[in-house]
């Protein structure tokens, strides 16, 4: 089953979805989305640092997008730039350093359009190893951390005076967006990974009635644009990243029709 190449890439995408849907959860309760543009820009950045030092490429995302949100930590506790200021500054440098970085290495060949859309077609069985087994390890955190993790997105100064340990909470979150941009980076590119992670959760927001129901709806709404993406690529011969964003924009404006409303 798994040789084929189209169901490989269902399985894989489905896995992402799975990981993406609770995380982008708390990046729409924590109105993050700017931040996980900024993530998912500073990947590039960690392409060409694998490649630099001759590591494994998922090891220089993850280590350069913990160094970029470390960072973001301390320049926002200066208070001297508003956040979204920072974030942009953040965000298109990471992006620049990493293309500029990566034209300077003259001795490589990359398939640069790749690595900033995806190719999930291009899935194999080690991936998939990967991609569960990453995922796997990312909700297992999640669930460790969801309660300090809620009440810290509720009410940051209250959680502090409750004892939540508020910064190794939010820093432990932002490691596991870095992990997931890792996993999911073959799937559907850096540019579009933050689609995957906010649009599913948006369009569960609407349904849901208590935070867990909303993550589990954004894990469902995910694999079915993960679905019809692909199918929708298979018939119409378009890339297979961007057709699973526009499909996860489809189920997002289903969710926008109105609702029949409950007792």
């Amino acid at each position: 089953m798994l040789d084929d190449f189209f169901t490989r890439a269902m399985v894989a995408g489905i896995g992402v979805a799975a990981v993406a849907g609770p995380l982008g959860c708390f990046i729409v309760w924590r109105r993050m989305a700017y931040f996980g543009d900024t993530m998912s820009h500073s990947a590039l950045m960690g392409v060409a640092l694998g490649f630099l030092l001759g590591i494994d490429l998922a090891i220089g995302v993850i280590a350069t997008a913990v160094a970029v949100a470390v960072l973001l930590v301390v320049l926002q506790r200066t208070r001297d730039m508003s956040a979204d200021t920072i974030l942009g500054i953040l965000s298109h440098s990471a992006l620049s350093l990493g293309l500029v970085a990566i034209s300077l290495m003259t001795w490589l060949r990359l398939d640069l359009m790749g690595y900033l859309f995806g190719d999930v077609l291009a899935v194999r069985v080690a991936d998939l190893w990967w991609v569960y087994g990453g995922g796997a390890a990312v909700l297992a955190a999640l669930a460790a951390i969801w309660r300090p993790l809620l009440a810290v997105t509720v009410d940051e100064d209250l959680a502090r005076a409750e004892g939540v340990p508020a910064l190794p909470v939010q820093l432990a979150f932002m490691l596991l967006i870095a992990v997931v941009i890792a996993i999911a980076m073959k799937i559907v590119g850096i540019l579009l990974i933050t689609s995957l992670l906010i649009i599913p959760a948006a369009a569960a927001r609407r349904i849901a009635r208590t935070p867990e129901q909303m993550a589990i709806g954004a894990a469902v709404a995910g694999a079915a644009a993960v679905v019809l993406g692909l199918f929708g690529s298979l018939e119409f011969d378009t890339p297979s990243g961007p057709s699973i964003v526009v499909a996860a924009g489809a189920v997002f404006a289903v969710s926008l029709l109105p609702m029949p409303r409950q007792g």
